[in-house]
């Protein structure tokens, strides 16, 4: 155990499993004081279960402090009571990992609305709920203790950062979460709150569903200080480090981890540009234009 987190009350969704369950080890370690949450569903976000027992009993094997909290993460009542219990049994909350999703996988031309609402649903409202009573409640705290040093991490992709065939609904998800970290970052800096987004790695039941997919990796798999690529736990120590008063300075971040490999990621930036000198585009000239200027090449069948 170490005191990097010593005193911080943590929530971490979708914790009873892979990299949601590396994040609350991880924190309890540091000594953090985690709330795990999750409703126990399969993949695809069927069915229900107390699976978050399993890793508060992990914690508490470990030397460290932890509680069981069942909730739908994009149910606005049930996030409520999860910020309730929370403060209740540890008298308030400093730290929100939002972790918790599903996928259902297919190709556009065989996706159904249903999928598609299902997994926009947990992901970004799920995110989103915890989010805003994140912000609500460092908000009333800040009005009576000022800087409140909250720190929120959202989980994103590498299929939302650079897309990936067949997950339309999954990648559109975790676009919209990096978008979502940028702005709250903006929203709540002043209460001193930092926000950044994290896109791990893994073998996952997620990354299982894929062909060809990896063997999962359970937490008595590896011993505590071993590294395997694949570990499901590898971003974990970025995101205890970044819940950390340390990383004060880190906000409106989108920061991968994958293997070895610690990446910032620049996000949509400026690269090129031209200018039409304040006159009104010509369409019938514009592929020559942009093919040489801005493409850097000859569009096909232009002279």
């Amino acid at each position: 155990m170490s005191s990097l987190l010593e005193g911080k009350v943590a929530i971490v969704t979708g914790s009873a499993h892979g990299i949601g369950r590396g994040h609350a080890l991880e924190l309890a370690k540091h000594g953090a004081r985690v709330v795990v949450n999750d409703r126990g569903v399969s993949v695809r976000g069927e069915g229900s279960g107390r699976d978050a027992d399993l890793t508060v009993d992990l914690i508490r094997s470990r030397g460290g402090t932890a509680i069981a909290n069942y909730a739908d993460i994009a149910d606005e009542a049930d996030v409520d009571a999860m910020f309730a219990q929370a403060v209740a049994e540890f008298g308030k909350v400093d730290i929100v990992v939002n972790n918790a999703g599903i996928a259902r996988d297919g190709a556009i031309w065989n996706m159904s609305a249903d999928d598609y609402d299902a997994v926009m649903r947990v992901h970004v409202r799920g995110t989103w709920m915890p989010a805003r009573a994140a912000a609500r409640h460092w908000r009333e705290r800040f009005a009576t203790e000022g800087k409140v040093n909250g720190r929120l991490i959202n989980t994103t992709s590498g299929a939302g950062l650079v897309g990936n065939f067949g997950q339309t609904n999954y990648a559109t998800a975790k676009a919209a979460i990096a978008g979502l970290t940028l702005t709250l970052s903006l929203e709540l800096y002043r209460f001193g709150v930092t926000v950044n987004a994290v896109g791990p790695g893994g073998a996952t039941r997620i990354v299982s569903t894929m062909p060809n997919a990896p063997k999962l990796i359970e937490p008595d798999d590896l011993g505590e200080d071993e590294y395997n690529p694949m570990d499901p736990a590898g971003s974990s120590p970025l995101v205890a480090w970044l819940a950390s008063d340390e990383a004060d300075h880190v906000t409106g971040q989108v920061i991968r981890a994958i293997n070895d490999r610690i990446v910032l990621m620049n996000g949509w930036s400026e690269a090129r540009e031209v200018s039409s000198g304040q006159k009104r585009w010509d369409a019938t000239k514009l592929g020559q234009i942009l093919a040489t200027d801005l493409f850097g090449t000859r569009a096909p069948g232009l002279r």
